[in-house]
């Protein structure tokens, strides 16, 4: 195994303070079968049930919920965000899932290193735009930045489902830097 399987955060925590529920158990076997292996950010919340359901509720509402958002440019928000946030762990996973989802390696490519290189829609420029001042300068977002995202054709309702995928890969660019949580090695060659 490589350095990065085998710590999954340089935090010491307990092995299981609250344990994983069958339920939890079961989800952590569904990631397995699905993709291969269980991703770290899955095993890094695992030592407590309560902190571990959380996070997957949550991550299961704004990544796979209904949403005009496709899934692929909720994916592309959290790797813009993750690229303004130099989250090693978010870039590496979803690049991994933009270049999935898209069937462009390059795609993957240029979101994590600035998504403004790459051929996107406008409307889905104004989304990533957006999410990109409320990642850097969430003080200066004002009407001006919400009814840009309205002339690009997104909703207010959509505005919503971009500023909650928005704050959540926020939140975990920030859980991983001050974990120092390590992507699996698998996914660097998925997609390419």
């Amino acid at each position: 195994m490589s350095k990065t399987e085998t710590r999954v955060v340089a935090l010491d925590l307990p092995e299981a303070e609250v344990p994983l529920d069958e339920r939890q158990q079961k989800y952590l076997g569904i990631a397995e079968e699905k993709i291969g292996f269980v991703p770290n950010v899955l095993k890094a919340y695992a030592w407590h049930s309560v902190k571990f359901d959380a996070f997957t509720r949550m991550y299961n509402d704004l990544m796979l919920g209904e949403s005009a958002l496709s899934k692929l440019e909720r994916e592309m928000i959290a790797v813009a965000v993750s690229s303004a946030n130099h989250c090693f762990y978010c870039l590496t996973a979803h690049g991994a899932a933009v270049r999935e989802l898209s069937g462009n390696p390059i795609l993957g490519e240029q979101m994590v290193m600035n998504y403004r290189t790459a051929d996107l829609t406008p409307k889905q420029r104004a989304m990533l735009d957006f999410a990109w001042e409320l990642t850097k300068h969430p003080e200066e977002v004002d009407e001006a930045h919400r009814e840009a995202l309205r002339q690009a054709g997104w909703t207010d309702r959509d505005i919503w489902d971009i500023a909650a995928v928005t704050g959540f890969f926020n939140m975990t660019n920030r859980i991983s830097a001050a974990s120092d949580m390590r992507p699996n090695d698998e996914y660097h060659g998925q997609f390419r």
